[in-house]
């Protein structure tokens, strides 16, 4: 029979969410296990994230480059894609978990490798690869961090096909001669901007009528922009009906909506991304498996004071940075009621998420980029708030004209007529991605209009953009 280990807390997935819920819980002087099925570091680490900013920063470098007078000449010819894979290869550790493995040990959080699963309140049993069992007992709490995978959509011929997904889209060792994009979203338009510039030809495919559906209207339409100055076809309004692949290596056909097709070498789906829920156990604690799970503000699970629920599990973003925002959240919550002290749970309160869904920022990492925090205006109309867009032309800002010539961009800011704060900021336009944080303080924080005056951009950068909304929306 199997001996149970007790520890203080269990986590199940050691992705960011999981590694910072850890991190947190160990400084706290709680004994913590984690439990990794793949690789210790995540989806985040090697096949999102970073993988995709590594094919994407080369492209983006050579973009702003190609529009600096003086240097634009010089910057002729293709990437080198065998470096930029190689430098993407580095980043990923080699899809290796040694250095994750090395900080694990170093915050003293004992690593379980293989699946987890509960088997009753505060029950956790754990098969390795090699068929060991492991039976974990947690005093204090269980936090669900298994993430997400992606969404593939049941077509006649997908399953034949061998799609890619966002896992191959970032850890392909060659570029394809084409590459067909199924989806408008930001992992679409990610990848096809990096195999774009890398050397495919890429034709994008969006259900919808624009690309960037989540964001406001204009940053799907400069990105999609900048997608076919850039040699890439972009088809929106176009629905896939069905996938067929010549052989183990040749060619794919997809069949549109309407009888067109499209032939390409490798196909794309980034269709969205489903909840790793349906095998781990939740029926044995009186949850429905295979669904999203429902927290409270303290990413506490609705009806079960000990088990949590971080990251993309939980639906409330799925973003890196707003699961570790939540990790700590929950650490600090587990923390304290381990020690008795009271939880605080105000809404602007240390045990409390908020910026997860009031003030999240985000950025697309295409050329041109793209950068939200908050709510855009359509959302803000649709929430009842009495609001205002402010837009201008990044374009005419003195330090976006030095940054790039020819610079092409815009930004909106949502104004809550009534109190006077931001409720959105967005910013499309080369280099952008670097204001985002200052428009994510202004929203968190709800700083008045009549504060940020106070907020003096250095001259001449393009952060004076915040002073141009701030005088066209005083007219």
């Amino acid at each position: 029979m199997t001996e149970a280990v007790e520890y203080d807390v269990v986590v199940l997935g050691g992705g960011p969410a999981g590694e910072n819920v850890a991190d947190r819980t160990r400084a706290a002087g709680l004994s913590t296990a984690l439990v990794e099925s793949e690789l210790v570091g995540g989806e985040c680490s090697y096949w999102a994230c970073v993988p995709s900013k590594a094919l994407l920063r080369p492209a983006l470098a050579r973009a702003d480059a190609r529009r600096v007078p003086g240097l634009a000449a010089a910057i002729e010819g293709p990437l080198d894609t065998g470096a930029v894979l190689a430098h993407r290869d580095w980043w990923t550790g080699n899809w290796k978990d040694d250095g994750q493995i090395g900080w694990l040990d170093s915050i003293g959080a004992d690593l379980y490798r293989g699946h987890g699963r509960l088997y009753g309140e505060r029950k956790v049993s754990v098969t390795s690869p090699e068929g060991e069992h492991h039976v974990l007992l947690a005093r204090q709490a269980v936090v669900l961090a298994t993430g997400t995978r992606a969404l593939v959509p049941d077509l006649p011929g997908v399953a034949e096909a061998r799609p890619w997904t966002s896992r191959e889209a970032t850890s392909a060792q060659a570029a394809p001669g084409r590459l067909a994009v199924v989806g408008g979203s930001v992992v679409a338009v990610e990848m096809a901007t990096a195999w774009q510039a890398l050397g495919s030809r890429v034709t994008v495919l969006a259900r919808g009528p624009r690309l960037l559906p989540r964001m406001e209207p204009f940053a799907g339409e400069l990105v999609a922009e900048a997608l076919r100055e850039a040699g890439a076809e972009v088809r929106t309004d176009t629905a896939v009906e069905s996938v067929v692949r010549d052989g183990p290596t040749g060619p794919v056909t997809l069949l549109l909506a309407g009888g067109d097709t499209v032939e390409a070498d490798e196909v794309l789906f980034a269709t969205g991304r489903s909840p790793r829920t349906e095998d781990i156990g939740l029926d044995t604690v009186g949850l429905e498996p295979g669904g999203w799970l429902t927290v409270g503000e303290d990413c506490r699970v609705t009806g079960k004071d000990w088990l949590y629920a971080v990251g993309d599990v939980n639906h409330r973003a799925l973003l890196t940075h707003q699961g570790k925002y939540q990790a700590r959240i929950v650490g600090a919550v587990i923390a304290a009621r381990a020690a008795g002290d009271p939880v605080d749970t105000t809404p602007w309160g240390p045990h409390t998420a908020t910026a997860d869904i009031k003030a999240l920022p985000q950025v697309v990492f295409t050329d041109p980029e793209a950068a939200s925090v908050g709510l855009t205006l359509a959302e803000a109309e649709r929430a009842g708030h009495r609001v205002r867009a402010v837009d201008h032309d990044l374009g005419s800002v003195t330090g976006a004209g030095l940054h790039a010539h020819g610079y092409h961009g815009r930004a909106r800011a949502v104004v809550d007529l009534d109190r006077e704060v931001l409720l959105g900021v967005t910013f499309v336009g080369p280099g952008v991605s670097e204001l985002l944080h200052s428009a994510t303080v202004a929203v968190a924080a709800e700083v008045p209009l009549a504060r940020l005056w106070h907020a003096v951009p250095a001259f001449p950068t393009i952060s004076e953009v915040w002073l141009r909304l701030l005088e066209t929306y005083r007219g």
